[in-house]
């Protein structure tokens, strides 16, 4: 589903209406979770319910659509970075740190599409286009494995991206997955600490005690 990113062109009022909606849907499942009702997004947005089902025929849609424009707004200028940048590896690393820092800011939202995250491909196909720029040029540097591939570097993405569902929003706690990913894809191990180890949240624990 590519609806978020294949949205035709708007008059300037209905523009302006869709970017209402997709910021006070961000503010909504920040405040009230995955499960906060449309009906709540129109009205933090002052549209009637008739606008935003206009614009958005169901959640998923909605929820895309956010998450397409922060991904737009704060890993893409991050991606363009690092592919200008000599360091390859140290690009891709930035760019693995500004999609772990977007899914936590925005936790509630991947909540919404729990189970269905093959929906995020048609959101974030250019963003692994050029990680896997940057993963052949830094096998080519010597700095990552010669032997990763994309699909091992997708399915680390949505290892990393699991992680969320184990933290509290806005929490830094995928800084220490993130440095065993980086230790794991290095040609060479980082010499340098862990990030700070942070306890499960008591909601994620479910009866078990954590280690």
């Amino acid at each position: 589903m590519s609806l978020a990113v294949a949205r035709k062109p708007l008059r300037a009022d209905a523009a302006r209406n869709v970017d209402k909606i997709i910021t006070a849907a961000r503010q909504c499942f920040r405040e009230f979770g995955p499960e906060v009702p449309l009906q709540t997004i129109a009205a933090t947005a002052g549209v009637g319910p008739a606008t935003l089902f206009r614009n958005f025929s169901d959640k998923e849609e909605l929820v895309l659509a956010a998450l397409n424009r922060q991904l737009r707004l704060t890993v893409d200028p991050v991606v363009d970075g690092a592919l200008a940048d000599i360091d390859a590896a140290a690009g891709l690393l930035r760019v693995m740190e500004a999609l772990m820092a977007a899914a936590s800011d925005d936790a509630n939202l991947l909540g919404a599409v729990a189970g269905r995250r093959e929906l995020l491909t048609g959101i974030t196909g250019s963003l692994m286009e050029s990680m896997g720029v940057l993963l052949v040029r830094g096998q080519g540097q010597g700095s990552l494995r010669a032997d990763i591939s994309m699909t091992d570097m997708f399915r680390l993405l949505a290892m990393l991206i699991g992680v969320v569902d184990t933290m509290e929003p806005g929490s830094h706690a995928w800084r220490r997955p993130l440095a065993l990913i980086e230790d794991a894809i290095r040609s060479v191990r980082p010499s340098r600490p862990l990030p700070v180890h942070v306890p499960l949240p008591a909601a994620s624990l479910a009866g078990q005690q954590p280690i």
